[in-house]
């Protein structure tokens, strides 16, 4: 059996305006994350790998993955009119390997990370699933490799991604992301901790994505100009952090939730969540990721961070995770 895993991940700052070429700074959340397990049926079928085309190679393909409801053989998925996203990167991590006939195949997917929370779940399946599968095959495949087949399975969950989800997950890094360029990973000056709170209400990413494209086709000029304010306090916290002057992002994280609610993006229990932890003597907080249910983030000094966790979940938090940054 061969086993790959994969973290969670929480955008700092920037999320939405980086869709349209803004920067943006997410860390791995390593508190959570996937796990793929994948064992070769009969286990002599490794030895038998050959370059062929074959029909019905699907209907050996077995998947289990009770935390994203998804099981049986990778044929009996159903098809629509957008591809399944699990059986996407498996084509796609074969063709990469070039593995056209594959042995039977058992993949077991575990997951603690809440589906449609902001955390990542879907790219970090993605980037487990293609290692896992990799190793198991006996195939060495790039990070470079990995992230390009997890973004074309966030096409699929999310529509239009900027692709930091995947990026992030992949590399297990902080990264300044901008859209289409290189990837910059950066250090973190000084540890800094973040409660991370679950709001309970799943979200798609798709539809809050879809929604703010139609507000910048409708006013552009409005749209972009929160960009650019989004886009400054991106810059001004990495800066902050890489100096490791991790008190004065709390401004910044409360200035970036109130230009998502401009961009309609906020929602009533996030805002409740992000009042309560500025109550509880949070210096700062946010909605994260695609907003309208997911997480909010929290940033606090670590000897209160239990207190405003507690305060969270008295709040309406569903589950709270205290995370520090490294």
């Amino acid at each position: 059996m061969s086993s790959a895993t994969a973290p969670g991940k929480i955008i700092l700052f920037g999320e939405h305006a980086v869709v349209y070429g803004y920067p943006a700074l997410a860390i791995p959340v390593l508190q959570v994350g996937v796990t793929v397990s994948i064992e070769v049926n009969p286990p002599d079928a490794s030895t038998k790998l050959h370059i062929t085309k074959t029909s019905g190679w699907k209907d050996r393909i077995t998947i289990t993955a009770p935390a994203i409801g998804r099981f049986g053989t990778l044929a009996s998925f159903p098809s629509s009119h957008r591809p399944d996203p699990i059986a996407l990167v498996i084509e796609n991590v074969l063709n990469t390997i070039e593995i056209a006939d594959p042995p039977p195949l058992d993949i077991h997917i575990t997951s603690t990370i809440p589906v449609a929370s902001g955390l990542g779940s879907g790219a970090s399946v993605s980037v487990a699933l293609v290692r896992a599968i990799a190793a198991t095959l006996g195939k060495k495949i790039t990070d470079e490799q990995v992230n390009l087949i997890a973004y074309e399975a966030e096409k699929v969950h999310h529509g239009t991604p900027s692709g930091l989800d995947n990026t992030v997950i992949t590399y297990a890094r902080p990264v300044y992301f901008i859209k289409d360029t290189p990837i910059q990973t950066f250090s973190v000056g000084a540890p800094f901790t973040l409660v991370i709170a679950d709001s309970g209400v799943s979200a798609a990413t798709r539809r809050s994505v879809g929604d703010v494209r139609k507000l910048w086709l409708a006013d552009s000029n409005r749209v972009e100009t929160i960009f650019s304010s989004i886009a400054y306090i991106v810059d001004q916290a990495h800066k902050f952090i890489q100096n490791g002057e991790w008190p004065a992002l709390g401004p910044l994280l409360d200035q970036n939730h109130q230009l998502l609610q401009q961009l309609t993006v906020s929602s009533p229990i996030l805002d409740r969540l992000t009042t309560a932890a500025l109550a509880s003597g949070a210096l700062g907080a946010k909605l994260s990721g695609g907003g309208r249910g997911g997480n909010m983030i929290a940033l606090v000094s670590p000897e209160i961070a239990s207190s405003v966790a507690d305060a969270l979940r008295s709040a309406g938090a569903r589950q709270t995770i205290i995370a520090t940054v490294i």
